[in-house]
């Protein structure tokens, strides 16, 4: 294990992927890269890396601190990756999130067809 952990198994076990299998996908689709250089899920990552995911909308960018081959808990991920995402890329989510919301009072239900249709309408109008 001195030598370096699969990236794929590593992108797991520090919880930026759910499952191992979608994080080897990403590494195939060429959403990861490390140092720049699009990589293969079977890439070998080291302490001192820096690994950047395109994950939509964002990109992320992450420093490897420490080695894992299994999934440990949340609290203990920031003593193997140090997360070096600009606060830029954040506020794209949180754009994203107040503009796809709407407020409805409690016990109101659902909107209806007509409902619905007159906030699609007012959301194109304010869209732009």
């Amino acid at each position: 294990m001195s030598e370096g952990v699969r990236i794929d198994k590593w992108l797991w076990a520090v919880r930026l992927f759910k499952t191992r299998s979608q994080a080897a996908a990403a590494c195939k689709s060429g959403r990861v890269r490390i140092e720049g250089q699009i990589v293969k899920p079977s890439r070998e990552v080291k302490p001192g890396n820096e690994i950047s995911i395109a994950q939509q909308p964002i990109t992320k960018s992450v420093k490897v601190i420490g080695l894992l081959e299994n999934r440990v808990g949340a609290h203990l991920v920031p003593g193997y990756m140090q997360d070096l995402t600009p606060e830029s890329e954040y506020q794209k989510i949180k754009m994203m999130r107040e503009v796809n919301f709407e407020y409805r009072d409690p016990g109101t239900g659902r909107p209806t067809k007509r409902h619905r249709r007159e906030i699609e309408i007012l959301k194109k109008y304010l869209g732009e």
